[in-house]
């Protein structure tokens, strides 16, 4: 089995090469250096930086059966050009550490982090208007890993879960409702979650009409990505109080132009697209690859198959 790798990971082609006596791991030089040679491969690990090369890299290789994505959001891969070929991605890697990050936006809201914090002395000791998780509803659009791994860290706060799913189903997570209808879900969240892959059929979803559905003071998070939600829409509602604070990790530019008006605003908790970092993560992600190579090797079912015409 030849994998073709298109960047170089320290280690990985001696870890790869001892997966199976039969495997031949190398890193694809770049077309400078090897003009528009072919190269044969069975196997293509795409990662996520480099990611403008994939194009060219896929056209090159000869006997390619197979795709690999190392990271979660295929939204900006070529999926296009591998409809016939199997893809899988690194699905549900990074939903631990994305789910920590989603459940301290949340106590930051309703503890007032970190405008609580003193450094001189306050007007009242003991006294203050803070929130609590605590028989708040929160609302999860998109239920996957990632989704998946916001509920569990939500129940022993004793919330109120309920979940946007396509069609409705039994929930895979005791304690969580799942709902088909948008709006029930939006009527009814105190805080808001977005945690769904970026496909046509999601572009915008968030914007005038779905902001105005929301319950007044809602709390609204992505960590999906930023096309989900309009900025525009959403700074208008921010301003007039209708949504209480959007804790955002993913925006639309990435990285925002200085003085951008995002990173000035009150009701904004914002982080520049860090949410899913967390130790050892190049081996996380890496961890369903293996797994998808021995099993390669074997003929068996791979973890992570991604629809290339759905788009996740």
């Amino acid at each position: 089995m030849r994998i073709a790798l298109q960047s170089e990971i320290p280690g990985l082609v001696d870890q790869l090469q001892c997966l199976a006596p039969d495997i031949e791991a190398f890193v694809v030089p770049d077309t400078n250096e090897s003009g528009e040679r072919r190269i044969m491969a069975d196997v293509l690990l795409g990662t996520a930086t480099g990611r403008t090369r994939l194009p060219a890299l896929i056209e090159r290789c000869e006997g390619l059966r197979w795709l690999h994505i190392l990271g979660t959001g295929v939204d900006k891969f070529p999926l296009h050009l591998v409809e016939d070929k199997l893809v899988t991605c690194s699905r549900g890697a990074t939903a631990g550490p994305i789910a920590e990050w989603v459940m301290a936006m949340l106590l930051a809201h309703e503890k007032q982090l970190p405008d609580a914090w003193i450094t001189e002395p306050p007007q009242a000791w003991y006294m203050a208007d803070l929130g609590c998780l605590e028989n708040k509803t929160l609302g999860i659009i998109g239920f996957g890993a990632i989704g998946q791994a916001i509920a569990k860290r939500a129940l022993p706060f004793d919330m109120n879960i309920i979940a946007k799913v396509r069609t409705h189903r039994t929930s895979p997570v005791q304690g969580v409702e799942l709902v088909a209808d948008l709006d029930k879900l939006l009527l009814r969240a105190d805080h808001l979650v977005l945690a769904l892959p970026s496909t046509p059929q999601s572009d915008g979803l968030i914007g005038t009409r779905s902001m105005a559905a929301m319950k007044p003071g809602a709390h609204l998070v992505n960590v999906s990505r930023a096309n989900l939600v309009d900025q525009e829409a959403l700074r208008e509602n921010l301003d007039k109080g209708h949504i209480g604070r959007a804790s955002l990790d993913v925006v639309e530019p990435e990285p925002l132009p200085a003085g951008h008006w995002i990173y000035r605003h009150p009701k904004i908790f914002l982080s520049p697209h860090i949410s899913w970092s967390g130790p050892n993560m190049i081996e996380r992600l890496m961890e369903p690859f293996f797994a998808n190579v021995t099993a390669f090797a074997n003929n068996q079912p791979l973890q992570g198959v991604v629809d290339t015409v759905a788009g996740y």
